[in-house]
């Protein structure tokens, strides 16, 4: 029952980017299309469920003092494991992604969760709360994608439903701050936050 706490967490009561307001770099720079957010969503995932597991492993052998600067380095690892796969196997997702995959590295979720959770947990709950937190974000992200993409091109995952051009705005800047603006008023109303 723990461990399932440990996971729906991510997705509702400590979401990362509706309830915490955490990443809003990538969660506003790459989410003009479904697949944006989708593919940075799930590039974040293994890089914590991967970084949450090797720091807990580790976490009984770093050194205090350089605790943080190990555990970067563990995640910059993953990111870029996750950057030359992308590259390889997805280079259309990769490019449009860009500079935003090296800078997993320095998001506040994944070294967040790292200091927070994996470094004093056990293995299993590390890799349920990374899995958790990662497919919330994911899901954040999807969301907000998809929102931003049906309202600017008329369109959901590349797909075309209206012939002809969206609202720009919200594929523009100025629309993910909208949308997500929306996003988080609609959520706390419907969790009764306000």
């Amino acid at each position: 029952m723990d461990q399932m706490k440990n996971f729906t967490k991510g997705f509702f009561k400590e979401n990362p980017v509706f309830v915490m307001l955490l990443g809003t770099c990538p969660t506003l720079a790459v989410t003009n299309s479904a697949i944006n957010g989708l593919g940075m969503g799930l590039a974040t995932t293994f890089v914590l469920v991967m970084a949450n597991l090797v720091i807990s492993l580790i976490k009984n052998v770093v050194p205090n003092k350089v605790r943080i600067p190990i555990f970067i380095v563990v995640i910059a690892s993953f990111v870029t494991i996750v950057d030359l796969v992308m590259a390889g196997y997805a280079p259309a997702l990769h490019a449009q992604l860009g500079i935003f995959i090296p800078l997993i590295v320095v998001n506040c979720i994944v070294l967040g969760r790292a200091e927070a959770f994996a470094s004093r947990n056990n293995i299993f709950s590390s890799i349920i709360d990374g899995l958790g937190m990662g497919l919330g974000f994911a899901m954040a992200l999807t969301i907000l994608g998809s929102v931003r993409e049906i309202l600017g091109n008329y369109s959901i995952f590349g797909f075309k439903f209206i012939p002809t051009d969206g609202i720009l705005v919200f594929i523009l800047s100025p629309g993910a701050f909208l949308v997500l603006g929306f996003l988080i008023a609609l959520i706390n109303k419907l969790t009764k936050r306000v």
